[in-house]
């Protein structure tokens, strides 16, 4: 968010926090969402960049186009394994997939 707008809302008496204390997630399970937002981040930067299409990568995981975009969209129905496997079958190496995680 730009400063100027921050200062505006604060003066105007808006509370600002972050969506975990929205939310009112535990350490846990904020740490779990980002987890699989990064995976999810990941997968899809990692598919675009080797040129494969939603469709290919549907194919090689004996899964539907739909399937992968809500992976790629971090959808809660996807299971981290599968976004792991996906990420796998794309060629993605243990030190690559480490670096995903990592990100910040």
């Amino acid at each position: 968010m730009r400063a100027d707008k921050k200062k505006r809302l604060t003066a105007e008496g808006w509370r600002l926090g972050t969506a975990a204390e929205f939310l009112g997630l535990s350490p846990d399970e904020e740490a779990f969402i980002e987890l699989r937002l990064k995976l999810a981040e990941g997968l899809r930067q990692r598919r675009k960049s080797r040129g494969v299409t939603q469709v290919a990568l549907a194919r090689a995981l004996k899964s539907s186009q739909s399937r992968v975009a809500k992976m790629e969209a971090g959808d809660p129905t996807v299971s981290l394994d599968l976004l792991v496997r996906s990420l796998l079958a794309l060629g993605t190496s243990n030190r690559e997939l480490a670096a995903i995680i990592a990100r910040r």
